[in-house]
């Protein structure tokens, strides 16, 4: 197996401080802290998500220009994180709870990319997996613990 190159390596990682340091405000900041820490990890994890569908775009893109075969399902799943973290927002709009059940949906959601992430096969390098385990993994389980914190 292939080890993850550094840039990729080190600048994924440092893209899960920021969730970090909201789960860190919520736990141990003083009170005032609490609402904005929510609200900055939502719209965080609302981004993430989006860039990971605009790699796997990027990778169909890149696949296809190569004049490799592209799955169909790969085109819409690379549209969907946006869709649904928009999704996610809604009840905020609308005035219902916010950003409890929305950030574990979103926590559950940006977990779940792996499953997408597995079954791209050749058309990821072959270190992909295990640095998009680790990222997904790390912010999807951040981001679900703050929803649970939200209450």
């Amino acid at each position: 197996m292939t080890s993850t190159p550094p840039f990729p390596r080190w600048l994924g990682l440092a893209g899960l401080l920021p969730q970090l340091a909201c789960l860190l405000a919520v736990l141990f900041g003083p009170p005032e802290f609490g609402w904005t820490g929510l609200a900055i990890a939502w719209g965080y994890g609302a981004l993430i998500f989006s860039f990971v569908g605009g790699m796997w775009w990027g990778l169909a893109t890149g696949a296809q220009a190569r004049g490799e075969a592209v799955p169909g399902w790969l085109w819409l799943a690379a549209i969907a994180p946006s869709l649904l973290a928009l999704a996610t927002y809604v009840p905020w709009v609308l005035g219902f709870s916010w950003p409890g059940p929305s950030l574990v949906v979103l926590g559950l959601m940006i977990a779940g990319n792996v499953l997408v992430d597995r079954q791209l096969g050749a058309l990821a390098p072959p270190w992909w997996m295990r640095l998009r385990l680790t990222l997904s993994l790390g912010l999807g389980v951040m981001t679900f613990l703050l929803g649970l914190l939200a209450g």
